[in-house]
């Protein structure tokens, strides 16, 4: 072990013996009590399996391969151990995932096989001859405690697989200051190509297909450069540790060029839609297309913070139950509000009403000028606007007055009792006739008859429906027909009676007087 990493050592294990409490005494036979004999810490990091490799690749990298055979459980010596240790080295560099956070920290292992407590695999390689698992044991050293050490099995595939190995340093490429100058343990040299290569690889796609007259969207071409980062990470002699930082930055590009990608998708179909659909028949298009959409990019989005989560080996699910709490709290919150907008939504679907729709709304009559989410904007026939809460449209009853394929023709001609029997004969006939024989009358439903005597008129019911396409129209042609059914009681020579009462009077003589 370094001297640097020996002194970090112990100032970590000081810091900790300080910040424990000590514990309280309850009696003076308690503190007679001897304590437990505590494990003893592995100094070289064995004591689990994720230290075990993560100080093997350390003491390896600085190309002490003596120190680094010590953490294999082999029985080769001196200059073989340490030639294996180079060996397994140079194949892990290469070849193993970078997935360091999936390894167990726990001195037990993770314990993956219940027959094998005391292994654990650490990852797996991709070999000429298929898969090999690279799997570590507990090895009791007596006094030492127990260790985490490569299994001898791993370690009789390594000569082999180290023959397949080809990687490129790049070391000797560089000037020393970009290798030997770090940032949270990565070289400078990698954090350059962050934060420049990678933005004008990004511009280069884009000027690269400009010749074929074809645009090369953003997502793709960050897809293409996560490629192209876990290509080279596979080929250049890199640290685990800076495989470990690219991995995670290809995944992270990776998880992002997929939700760009889905976005842009979403947006492509929101527009798509919006040329579609007849923005006069649904009031509020842009609005719940929007809504819609911003919907599933929060979606696409969690999704993708769940994934990225997911990659370095965070639980999410008490965040998300967490979510779920105060998603309830919410809507609780927001009932009305939500009731209103679900009613909006059921509105629109289910097109129920629609812009230019003349309602009847509990006896206010008028015509749809906007529906939306919350509400929906009537202008009514005093030309002030009305607006009603959506969820209070969706329970209540609506008479959809535009929505009529015929209006009702109901008059009653009040004659004057004057009006002979034979008037009343022609005038009914007459009036059937101006009726059946007009083109905007359905002739199945027409109706003329003689139905009261009233106490100062005798009264014609006249009942048709007339085709009209709007009830400025329909105003029309019953003005129409009602003064052509005047012209007919005025040539029969009859009269529209007035609301007039008849008093007679009997004299002493015998004489009445009216």
């Amino acid at each position: 072990m370094t001297p640097v990493r020996f002194r970090s050592r112990l100032a970590l294990t000081l810091l900790a013996a300080l910040l424990l409490p000590l514990p309280a005494v309850s009696s003076a036979a308690s503190a007679q009590q001897p304590a437990a004999p505590e494990t003893p810490k592995d100094t070289l990091g064995r004591d689990t399996p994720r230290g075990m490799l993560i100080g093997f690749m350390t003491t390896a990298r600085t190309g002490n391969f003596a120190a680094a055979a010590l953490y294999l459980n082999t029985k080769l010596r001196d200059q073989a151990a340490a030639e294996l240790a180079q060996h397994l080295y140079v194949v892990l560099n290469a070849r193993l995932p970078a997935r360091l956070q999936d390894i167990s920290d726990s001195p037990e292992g993770g314990r993956p096989n219940p027959l094998k407590p005391d292994q654990d695999v650490v990852g797996s390689i991709t070999t000429e001859d298929g898969t090999l698992d690279i799997v570590v044991e507990r090895v009791n050293r007596g006094s030492l405690g127990s260790v985490w050490l490569f299994a001898p099995y791993t370690l009789e595939q390594i000569p082999a697989v180290y023959d397949q190995v080809h990687v490129v340093s790049i070391d000797q490429y560089l000037p020393g200051f970009l290798t030997r100058f770090r940032i949270g343990g990565i070289r400078l040299f990698d954090w350059i190509a962050l934060f420049l290569a990678l933005p004008l690889l990004y511009y280069a796609f884009a000027l690269a297909m400009r010749p074929l007259g074809s645009r090369f969207p953003g997502a793709l071409r960050v897809i293409a450069i996560a490629i192209v980062i876990r290509w080279l990470s596979r080929r250049l002699d890199l640290p685990l540790i800076e495989r470990q930082f690219w991995a995670s930055i290809t995944a992270m590009l990776f998880v992002g060029a997929v939700v760009w990608l889905c976005v842009t998708l979403v947006r492509a179909g929101e527009r798509y839609l919006l040329r579609r659909i007849d923005a006069a028949a649904f009031g509020d298009t842009t609005s719940i297309l929007r809504l819609g959409r911003t919907t599933i990019d929060g979606l696409v989005i969690l999704i993708g913070i769940l994934a990225v989560l997911r990659y370095f080996g965070v639980d999410a699910t008490a965040a998300l139950a967490g979510l779920g709490i105060g998603g309830i709290a919410i809507a609780l919150a927001a009932q009305k509000t939500l009731e209103n907008v679900v009613g909006g939504l059921s509105i629109i679907f289910d097109r129920a009403v629609k812009v230019g729709d003349v309602l009847n709304v509990g006896g206010t009559v008028g015509t749809v000028e906007y529906v939306g989410l919350r509400s929906t904007r009537i202008r009514t026939l005093d030309r002030t606007l009305l607006r009603v809460p959506n969820g209070q449209i969706a329970t209540i009853n609506i008479e959809t007055l535009s929505a009529r394929d015929k209006f009702w023709f109901r008059h009653d001609i009040r004659l004057a009792y004057d009006t002979s029997a034979a008037q009343m004969r022609a005038i009914i006939g007459d009036v059937r006739a101006l009726l059946l024989r007009h083109t905007r009358v359905d002739d199945s439903a027409v109706r003329v008859s003689f139905v009261r005597l009233s106490p100062s008129s005798i009264d014609v019911e006249v009942v048709a429906y007339l085709f009209a396409q709007n009830w400025s129209n329909f105003c029309e042609m019953q003005e129409a027909l009602l003064l052509e059914v005047m012209e007919i009681v005025e040539r029969h020579g009859a009269a529209i009676a007035l609301p007039t009462q008849t008093i007679r009077v009997a004299t002493p003589e015998g004489r009445v007087l009216s």
